[in-house]
């Protein structure tokens, strides 16, 4: 008996600290698919750990070797997400992991307002232009079809309307700006397979075909041939605009007051769900566990 007690405490704590951990996982990621993807793993997980603690051989084996390829295939579509949180792991920055990732956003009063200002030029010039602007977390540039040049530069107007000037070499390309700085220029990004007007040339099907691809960024284009504006989020284009409208879309996207998508779970709500699984669980795992010698006899 004594024993069996001793059994139950340390399911008790072993499934506590699945749940620790997944807490820590859901705070440092900031998607709702990526959500998903680690709710899904750790259901998978404690399914094992109970299908083993009942001696469900055959379901704990199957479980566990779904549990394994599942983790696999995560960190394998979650790179960028692993990379982040092993440097930050590596350098003792543990602070770090539970810091919102609004607090890098630009500053709505300035980066955006560099941003406009220089779409407006190029809108009133008919100079094509896309900029590619993240809304949370770093984009891995893998997700583009040719990464562009490193640069590396303050966000300025005037640095915007050079590059995308015609004599430019890198005019044809994508911009990409991260917090206040412009990381490169003359990125290639991935065009939409989306059916679309055929009034949209490739620019804005690049738009469509990032924003489809990455979940945290939203993407700025100015079409040569009518100097029309369109901002992109999800695969879905808000056009045409007016320089004010735009402001005022970007504004919305990087106010640190926003809510938006999932960047961090609520504490509080987090805690709350946790805890209601959490017991959930283990009360179903002891009525199965005093059910199962009852049977026996």
């Amino acid at each position: 008996m004594l024993w069996r007690l001793v059994q139950q405490s340390w399911v008790i704590i072993d499934v506590g600290l699945v749940f620790l951990l997944t807490y820590t996982i859901l705070v440092v990621v900031s998607e709702r698919r990526t959500l998903w993807m680690v709710q899904g793993l750790v259901f998978l997980i404690v399914a094992a750990a109970i299908g083993n603690a009942l001696n469900l051989t055959l379901l704990h084996f199957v479980l566990d070797k779904i549990a394994i390829i599942s983790a696999v295939a995560m960190a394998v579509t979650l790179q960028s997400e692993f990379r982040q949180l092993l440097e930050q792991l590596g350098r003792g920055d543990l602070s770090g992991l539970f810091q919102s990732s609004r607090d890098s956003l630009p500053k709505s009063d300035s980066i955006v307002d560099e941003v406009v200002d220089a779409v407006k030029e190029l809108s009133q010039n008919r100079t094509g232009a896309i900029i590619v602007m993240e809304t949370r977390q770093p984009i891995d540039e893998r997700d583009f079809s040719v990464p562009g040049v490193k640069l590396n530069a303050e966000v300025s107007k005037e640095l915007l309307q050079t590059i995308f000037q015609t004599s430019t070499l890198l005019h044809d390309g994508a911009v990409l700006i991260r917090a206040s700085r412009i990381i490169s220029a003359g990125a290639i990004l991935p065009l939409s397979e989306r059916k679309a007007s055929r009034q949209l040339g490739t620019r804005h099907r690049a738009a469509m075909g990032i924003t489809e691809r990455v979940k945290n960024c939203v993407c700025v284009v100015v079409s040569e041939e009518t100097g029309s504006i369109s901002l992109a989020e999800r695969g879905a284009l808000n056009r045409p605009l007016t320089s004010s409208k735009l402001k005022e879309l970007l504004e919305t996207y990087f106010s640190t007051k926003g809510d938006g998508e999932v960047v961090a779970p609520n504490w509080r709500n987090l805690t709350r769900q946790l805890s209601y699984k959490g017991g959930s669980a283990i009360s179903r795992f002891f009525r199965l566990a005093s059910s199962a010698p009852k049977d026996k006899q």
